[in-house]
């Protein structure tokens, strides 16, 4: 299972939603000679409401360490228990397409990363409140 289908899985993601979100996307885009066929109607994509915050919030009450997992990617994934080293959160960026410009600096990258997990989350029926998309 990829990384973010693990952070998925930890926070209780139907697991119909997490093969959705993980899966490979087609690099290729369609043809310009395909034609349009509008009785075709896409799938809708499955949605599970996940108290993000909620979840987080009740797993760091909990746990013994202080762990900021409002601000930190590290912090996150710890509260996850999950890899938090640099090799597993550059592994998680390639995985979510962070920018080439970013990761060769750590710091940019986890500001990045963190952003990234948590709007992937809410794209996928995570309730994740505004101010930590922003």
């Amino acid at each position: 299972m990829s990384l973010f289908g693990k952070i998925m899985e930890k926070l209780g993601f139907k697991k119909e939603v997490i093969k959705e979100a993980t899966a490979a996307k087609p690099a290729s885009a369609p043809s310009p000679t395909s034609t349009y066929k509008p009785d075709i109607m896409p799938k809708p994509k499955p949605m599970s409401q996940v108290d993000v915050v909620a979840k987080l919030d009740g797993m760091a009450a909990k746990n013994p360490q202080e762990l900021n997992w409002k601000r930190s990617i590290v912090d996150l994934l710890k509260l996850l228990d999950i890899d938090s080293s640099y090799e597993a959160r550059k592994e998680l960026a390639t995985e979510l397409h962070c920018p080439a410009d970013l990761m060769d600096d750590s710091a940019k990258m986890n500001t990045w990363l963190h952003k990234a997990v948590l709007r992937k989350l809410a794209e996928n029926g995570g309730n994740v409140p505004k101010e930590l998309l922003d």
